[in-house]
């Protein structure tokens, strides 16, 4: 990977302690120095708070409160200090199903388990290098859910570009 993730905060939420150390460990090999970490939504949502970090990385499978509901807390809260934070979903889940779940409530990336580090350095890198407008409307908040542009599209659900909002991440410097 060739980003300087130097100066990149990246919170990890999970609930099992041997795979947020992995996610850590291979983290640190990427240069990443400012990790935090949370073993539950709640802790989570709080620390996001408190820290404000550039990435997020959320096991879906954590009990009592899941990672899609704390996705759905971090993009629509009112008290939310960063709603568009790229959320990374980590799972064991990998149907179509699942991927469009995650999709339909603002995940911006899709990590399966078993992952390698190649693959944490996909997702990271697709976050970093090709930010995604944010999209903010009455039927949904998060990253665009469309990856490709249809130019001929003039259908009624075609967005005028007025509820966008891009962010970006500064990794170089």
């Amino acid at each position: 990977m060739a980003l300087n993730l130097e100066r990149v905060s990246i919170l990890i939420v999970d609930d099992n302690m041997p795979t947020m150390e992995l996610i850590k460990a291979v983290l640190q090999v990427f240069g990443v120095k400012n990790i935090t970490t949370a073993t539950s939504a709640e802790e989570g949502f709080e620390t996001f708070q408190k820290k404000i970090p550039d990435i997020i990385i959320i096991d879906w499978d954590m009990a009592p409160v899941n990672g899609i509901e704390l996705t759905k807390k971090i993009r629509n809260d009112k008290a939310s200090v960063y709603p568009q934070v790229p959320i990374i979903m980590l799972t064991g889940y990998n149907s179509k199903k699942h991927v469009e779940l995650a999709r339909d409530n603002g995940i911006t990336e899709f990590l399966t388990k078993p992952f390698t580090a190649e693959d944490v350095a996909k997702r990271i890198s697709s976050v970093v290098n090709r930010p995604r407008d944010f999209i903010q409307c009455n039927k949904f908040v998060g990253p665009d859910r469309r990856r490709r542009r249809a130019s001929n599209y003039n259908g009624p659900d075609r967005r005028n570009g007025a509820d966008k909002q891009v962010i970006y991440l500064d990794v170089n410097g």
